[in-house]
């Protein structure tokens, strides 16, 4: 019987296998060193004996119009925050420094000129509205620091979740240190009231706010727990917070937006703290039971 021999070319071989199968097998090449391979991409290569890095071709001499159309198609927020970069810059080497014998300039109280026009000649509306934000009840009303302060403390001692109450611990500590190492003038046309935090106002740290980081925590924590609703509701009246806050110039522009910042930086480290705590109790049953 006569046997026929086919042959197949290299080329059909190639041709028939599927392409996810051919970047396996070029990815599981034990011969292939990535490290070098994406050097070689990004054009940066070594001398060979000291590992210095040189760029073979600098980067932005291979971007095209192509290119930078779609970096800002793309990418819109970078290149707002860049052009904000020069904008600011312009903006800082040209303005006039406010003199040592003025108050400082704040673009907050500029623009609640009116409210606290209305709050100076109605000071009973001041008092009413300092109850509702921060402490001392005004006819049965709830408290905005008093519902935040209840729940955040409700975390942990009714529910077992500490984080929210760590994270007010390291930031009323942090601003009492900040607080104490820069303090600033009070405002002169701070609008006090008895029923404010401290109650009496009878001294307090203006750098950074604690009202508004404390509403920050608190609402993190229901986004946690999906209660969606209730964090929106504390974002809203935090909102009409920081509008009272500098209607009556109890806090510069800048206490609040830092207030914003601290809330969520010491949340974020206050989940590292707890995390950190989980892997170090696992290391230990481990090593114990080892």
């Amino acid at each position: 019987m006569k046997t026929t021999t086919t042959t197949t070319t290299s080329a059909t071989i190639t041709a028939t296998i599927p392409t996810t199968f051919k970047r396996k097998q070029i990815n599981l090449d034990s011969g292939v060193n990535m490290e070098e391979k994406e050097k070689k991409i990004s054009g940066i290569v070594t001398d060979g004996v000291s590992n210095r890095l040189y760029a073979a071709e600098p980067f932005f001499l291979k971007w095209t119009v192509h290119d930078v159309v779609n970096l800002a198609k793309h990418h819109w927020l970078p290149c707002f925050f860049g052009f904000g970069l020069l904008f600011f810059m312009t903006v800082e080497y040209t303005l006039f420094m406010v003199p040592a014998s003025s108050p400082p300039f704040d673009l907050g109280f500029i623009a609640t000129r009116r409210l606290h026009g209305m709050l100076s000649s109605w000071p009973e509306l001041n008092t009413v509205l300092a109850a509702l934000n921060t402490g001392v009840p005004v006819k049965r009303d709830e408290v905005f620091v008093g519902m935040q302060t209840t729940y955040i403390l409700w975390t942990w001692l009714v529910e077992g979740r500490p984080r929210a109450t760590i994270s007010a611990l390291f930031m009323f500590t942090c601003r009492g240190i900040l607080g104490y190492s820069t303090q600033l003038p009070l405002p002169e046309e701070f609008l006090g009231s008895g029923a404010d935090f401290p109650v009496g106002n009878v001294s307090f740290f203006l750098f950074f706010s604690g009202h508004v980081a404390g509403s920050v925590i608190a609402s993190l924590d229901m986004r946690r727990m999906q209660r969606w609703e209730l964090a929106w509701t504390f974002d809203a009246l935090n909102v009409l917070q920081v509008i009272r806050l500098l209607g009556t110039r109890g806090h510069y522009t800048i206490d609040l937006v830092v207030g914003v910042g601290a809330g969520i930086l010491f949340d974020s480290l206050a989940g590292k703290y707890q995390e950190y705590k989980r892997r170090k109790s696992i290391s230990a049953k481990e090593a114990l039971f080892s």
